[in-house]
């Protein structure tokens, strides 16, 4: 396996109700390191750069809106195969849906606000990890 790397977003939902350390325990158990991370309350537009990919779709304006209401706290990670373990990780989108140990399970309440953000393909975790750190772009 090959070492990648990926994006986490701890949402805004999550660091209201004071989960950060939470989550970032499970993630660093789950055996993927922490790069690089900040807390920051993201703007309009980088929201709008961020999510871009999904402009055209009808919950884009609402993705923005909570997206921008409260902190979030992003990290680069690094591992074997850190994409797919973190999306095993998080879980289900739909926390309903989401295995037990899971992020969401533990700490998502619907599909809008589910916790967490990772990224979904290799090329996406290169592309949102420059996005917030370009310092750990893999070469």
């Amino acid at each position: 396996m090959a070492v990648e790397r990926t994006l986490s977003i701890i949402k805004p939902d999550a660091v209201e109700q004071n989960n950060i350390g939470n989550i970032l325990a499970m993630i660093q158990g789950a055996g993927l390191k922490i790069l690089g991370m900040r807390m920051l309350h993201l703007t309009r537009a980088q929201a709008q750069g961020f999510y871009e990919v999904h402009k055209e779709r009808p919950f884009f304006g609402e993705l923005v809106e909570f997206m921008t209401r409260g902190p979030v706290v992003v990290s680069a990670l690094e591992g074997e195969d850190a994409v797919a373990r973190y999306r095993a990780l998080m879980g289900a989108t739909n926390p309903d849906d989401a295995d037990e140990g899971t992020i969401r399970k533990a700490y998502g309440t619907d599909v809008g606000e589910n916790a967490c953000h990772g990224s979904d393909s290799i090329e996406n975790g290169q592309i949102e990890v420059a996005y917030f750190f370009p310092e750990y772009l893999l070469k």
